[in-house]
């Protein structure tokens, strides 16, 4: 927390504008006007402009799912000894997830904008032991735990229609991506009870990222009618080859609508459908550990680690969410943004955690450079009030 505030101490100082010019809806005039901050690629900003965007996010994962249908972690667990058929030695309960994104861009053109995005990770999930393992290891359970650098994506929008080249009421768009393999897949289980199994790997969903390169390529469309904004996003992102540990997550789509209104000058109420369907993870992980019996079978009973979170087959599914956000602009250039989802529909393949809910704030600024339509505009009628 103390390190999130000195960033956004020195971000705010360093980006800060005085003032700017009017211009349509809250964020630029070439965006169409107004655009979600928590969907990738809305909106492209004035030739010769820079764009960032902070965005801490916390989701909240409670009780499993396989299906469409609840499932009790005591229903996995075996009531004595070892596990039977379908029974683990533990399972996972809840889960907390943070992230916070730091994404910076620049349109190259009036078509053409590239950015990078960096993602912090910290993710806790607690784990329910059966009787076996709690007379083991002296606890009813314990709480998993990896944090640090998610993967990096790289990405470009290329706008490929629009009505008006200056203030388009109707334009499409085509996003390219590719996610860095810059997040640990070797992340361990240190904070498990029994010393023996501190050196374990952590399972696929407690890692930090996918160990490949990961295209992403997407078509989005955006109309507007002032006060009314909405779009549609549609999104692929593949996993084509195994990583170094001997898997890949599996391929994800996603689809996002949504519809904006612009109650007043500087402020919008917004309302998203949220879409993902992701496969399950292809391969098994070379797990091991540094314990006496040496290296961990997948699915060995006698590991105290044998939990469904080690079975690729429990990964992925087909989820979608409501969400309803609002956006502020405190002051021209600068927007805040706060959205909340809640999952309506989750078919998943498991058992494995459902989303319960989760929380985004972003923090958006555009930054005119000398060269920006805008910039000139504002110096020709008298000097400069951007604050530069």
């Amino acid at each position: 927390m103390k390190k999130l505030s000195i960033v956004l101490a020195l971000s705010f100082t360093l980006l800060w504008p005085i003032s700017a010019m009017a211009y349509l809806g809250l964020c630029c005039s070439k965006c169409g006007g107004n655009m979600p901050m928590n969907i990738p690629g809305g909106g492209v900003p004035e030739t010769h402009e820079f764009r960032f965007k902070l965005s801490p996010m916390y989701m909240r994962m409670d009780g499993l799912r396989e299906g469409t249908g609840e499932v009790a972690p005591d229903s996995i667990l075996p009531a004595m000894g070892m596990p039977g058929p379908n029974e683990f030695m533990a399972a996972q309960t809840d889960m907390d997830m943070y992230m916070t994104s730091v994404a910076a861009g620049y349109s190259f053109t009036d078509r053409f904008f590239g950015g990078v995005m960096f993602m912090w990770l910290k993710k806790e999930m607690d784990m329910k032991f059966s009787n076996m393992m709690r007379t083991t290891a002296g606890t009813d359970g314990f709480t998993m735990k990896s944090a640090g650098m998610g993967d990096t994506m790289l990405m470009g929008k290329y706008r490929l229609y629009a009505d008006d080249p200056l203030i388009p009421t109707s334009q499409a768009s085509l996003f390219i991506g590719l996610s860095l393999p810059t997040g640990s897949i070797s992340e361990k289980n240190a904070s498990h009870p029994l010393p023996a199994r501190k050196g374990e790997q952590l399972p696929y969903g407690m890692q930090l990222g996918s160990g490949t390169f990961d295209p992403t390529l997407g078509l989005l469309y955006q109309g507007s009618s002032s006060p009314l904004w909405w779009g549609v996003n549609l999104m692929y992102t593949g996993r084509w080859y195994e990583n170094p540990r001997d898997y890949r997550l599996g391929d994800e789509y996603r689809y996002d609508l949504y519809g904006m209104y612009q109650f007043r000058h500087d402020a919008l109420v917004q309302l998203q459908i949220n879409g993902k369907y992701q496969g399950s993870v292809k391969g098994e992980m070379d797990e091991f550990r540094t314990g006496a019996s040496g290296r961990v079978v997948q699915g060995d009973p006698a590991s105290g680690f044998m939990t469904p979170l080690w079975d690729p087959e429990n990964y992925g599914g087909h989820s979608v969410a409501a969400t309803v956000g609002l956006q502020w602009q405190p002051f021209p250039l600068h927007i805040i943004d706060v959205n909340f989802g809640v999952p309506f529909y989750q078919r998943l393949n498991g058992p494995q955690l459902e989303e319960d809910y989760r929380v985004v704030l972003t923090w958006y600024v555009e930054w005119p450079t000398a060269a920006s339509i805008r910039r000139a505009a504002e110096e020709k009628g008298g000097g400069s009030r951007l604050g530069f």
